[in-house]
Order: C-alpha cells, then structure tokens, then sequence
C-alpha cells in the first residue's frame, strides 16, 4: 500500500512538474535593435524591462516596456518614448507566439531545439505577423534559453512609427534614419 502512495505522489510530482508555467527572467533577458543615422552610423539600443510566459498549452507572451527604452543617451531615450513609441498612449509591444511543448519537453540538458516560428507582434496599435528563426536551449531541467537565430528586420512604416522617426530625423538634424530596424532577442524562462 505504500508503495502505491508513492507511485501516486511521484506522478502528481512529475505531472505537475511537466505542467508547471515557464517565466521570463527580466535580469537575464534582452531585446536589442540597431537604429541607423545618415545612411552609416549604426547604434546599439535595449530595453531594460520585459516580462513574459510559457504556459503548459505552448502558448508564449512577452511584453516589452517601451518606456525602458535605452539608448544610452538621456534626452533621446525622452525623445523616442514620446515622439516615436508615444508612451503616455502605447505603453507595451507585445509578442505572442506558440511552441511545441513536445519537442521542449524532449529537450535534455545542452540540447538545443532549432525552429522557424510565427509570432504576432502588437506595436503601435497596429498587429502583424512574422516568421522568425529561434533556439531554444535547455540549460538546466528548470531553465530555459530561447534566441533569435537571425536578426528580425522590423519596417516601422508598417507599425505606425515612420512619421515619429521623421520627427525625431528633423529635431537632430539628421539626413536620415532608417525605418527598418534590426531586432534581436535572448529570453531566459525559468520554471516555476
């Protein structure tokens, strides 16, 4: 009889286990994108506050603050959170997306799981969807490292924010900055 209780806790401890909802590590994690000025000049920019989930279902969310915009320069990161993302009206980009939780599951520690997924992107009140190349790496049973295997070109026309970088183009006098931004991300989920 006690072996039969043992068997039964261990199954609701693995079930549980395989169940159990995946959080993103905001410390650990980044959302990087290179804005480009006068056709050459290239600038490395983050955000500094993302938060995020894998549910049992697969189904993944990551929110992005855009006003932890990071530009390294104090008046620009003011300048793109109001004039270019307009802050006080769009707070958050979001990303939704499905995983095959089989395959995750499969995972052994080191391994990695290389896959193109189909992501919708909230930005700007308006939602696209794109395909990108992903890894996910399984570093520990409880922790999870998921990567863009390729940087993600983002056209902000498409998101409502060419007019914003227009403006921001006029007040620093510039001849130009692209509206097309490479975005790159690494995302530690930790098991909980």
């Amino acid at each position: 009889m006690f072996k039969k209780y043992i068997f039964i806790l261990s199954t609701l401890l693995i079930s549980s286990n395989a169940l159990a909802q995946w959080t993103l590590v905001n410390d650990e994690s980044t959302v990087n994108y290179i804005s480009i000025k006068s056709s050459k000049v290239s600038e490395l920019n983050h955000f500094n506050t993302l938060s995020g989930t894998l549910n049992d279902n697969g189904s993944l969310s990551v929110d992005i603050d855009l006003a932890s915009v990071e530009t390294n320069i104090p008046i620009r990161n003011e300048r793109v959170k109001t004039i270019l993302f307009e802050t006080s009206s769009f707070t958050k980009a979001n990303i939704l997306a499905n995983l095959d939780l089989n395959k995750l599951n499969a995972l052994n520690i080191g391994d990695t799981y290389t896959t193109p997924i189909k992501f919708k992107l909230s930005l700007h009140g308006v939602s696209k969807e794109i395909t990108a190349d992903i890894r996910v790496v399984k570093l520990t049973n409880d922790k999870l490292l998921a990567f863009s295997s390729t940087p993600i070109i983002i056209d902000a026309e498409q998101y409502n924010l060419a007019e914003g970088i227009n403006k921001l183009r006029d007040i620093a006098k510039l001849p130009s900055i692209s509206t097309t931004v490479p975005v790159s991300f690494s995302l530690i989920f930790d098991k909980k």
